[in-house]
């Protein structure tokens, strides 16, 4: 055992200088950014094409930048591309997605058009109270809606600590970019007090990120968790005891839920009213159909989509303009594989860039 902790130590420092190595290198190589990289992974394709090939001290890196081809390997073969460089795609990761997957159907969802009725509404209202909130306001109403679906939560103010919860993880995670572990998975070795170990802090906001489940569970006999939601769904079957096992992705998946719901909401809110500000003959033609079909006495709800073209059109461009996260989670490939004549080799990190 007296050999183990300078070993440990010999290991920390190697990896430790791989990273600086690393990092150095990126800074001084100026086609390689630290910071908005799927703008140079754009600028990337343009000259080598929608599959590029990185090399970062040994590690391959495989850049797709287009959506065939990311529908072809990640859909497509996706049972060798799902693995994760420091999350293993295994049974438990494919269970979670079983579970949301099945309470996300598109006949399931239509039970919550209700609360997302209230809801836009209420972010209308406030808006016009104070058109300066417009952060605040679509945060409150997103998470009322995500923690409600979730949990079966009544979020009462901006101050929820679920919802607090919920938005520090949010911003942890869109701001952080690759990290520098997913292209030297060695780095998941280095202490959290070094350079470089920032991914080790989401520890932190998963411990957190439990509480609104094991709150789901506790109070779902006293009648203060709103049915119907995702947790309670598994949690009041009759005649189905849930194993340790099974409630551990329980919980997972509805923190899946939460995080990816707060993302894409959010941030979809925000590029439509940036969208309609830099565009306001668009929005102009958007109130004409709305105007026309709907009317002065009432506001729509989901189920006049299919009598609105024009908006329906506006929400698909919102979508394709500014994707809530240019850059997918990375992925590792886990077995050799050929695409379209090329060799993509097994531990390759595999990033989807979707700008």
């Amino acid at each position: 055992m007296s050999g183990s902790v300078p070993t440990k130590i010999l290991v920390t420092v190697g990896v430790f200088a791989g990273y600086l190595v690393w990092k150095s290198t990126a800074r001084k190589n100026t086609t390689f950014r630290l910071t908005c990289q799927w703008k140079t992974f754009s600028k990337w394709a343009e000259t080598y094409g929608s599959i590029v090939y990185v090399d970062a001290l040994g590690q391959p890196i495989i850049i797709i930048n287009s959506a065939k081809v990311a529908n072809d390997l990640l859909d497509k073969r996706g049972s060798i591309y799902s693995d994760r460089p420091i999350w293993p795609y295994n049974e438990s990761w494919r269970q979670q997605r079983k579970i949301v997957a099945q309470a996300f159907s598109p006949a399931a969802v239509r039970q919550y058009h209700p609360l997302q009725e209230t809801e836009a509404r209420k972010l209308v209202h406030g808006l016009l109270d104070d058109p300066s909130t417009l952060r605040r306001q679509t945060q409150l109403r997103i998470g009322a809606i995500i923690l409600r679906v979730a949990y079966g939560r009544y979020v009462t103010g901006e101050n929820d600590p679920f919802l607090t919860t919920g938005l520090m993880a949010l911003d942890f995670f869109t701001t952080a970019g690759i990290w520098a572990v997913d292209v030297l998975p060695m780095l998941r070795y280095i202490p959290s007090w070094l350079p470089g170990s920032g991914f080790l802090r989401i520890a932190i906001y998963m411990d957190a990120a439990w509480n609104p489940y094991l709150w789901c569970k506790k109070n779902l006999a006293t009648g203060a968790v709103l049915l119907p939601n995702f947790c309670a769904q598994y949690l009041a079957a009759e005649d189905v005891e849930i194993s340790e096992e099974q409630e551990e992705k329980l919980a997972w998946a509805a923190l899946f839920v939460l995080s990816g719901g707060l993302d894409s909401n959010i941030s979809f809110i925000f590029t439509f009213f940036l969208a309609v500000i830099l565009n306001p003959s668009v929005q102009c033609k958007a109130q004409e159909e709305i105007d026309r079909v709907i009317g002065p006495d009432r506001l729509p709800v989901i189920q006049d989509r299919a009598s609105l073209p024009y908006v329906r059109a506006l929400m698909a461009e919102v979508f394709r303009w500014h994707p809530a996260v240019p850059l997918g989670i990375a992925h590792a490939l886990t077995q050799d594989d050929i695409y379209d004549g090329m060799h993509l080799s097994k531990g390759s990190v595999v990033i989807t860039n979707a700008w």
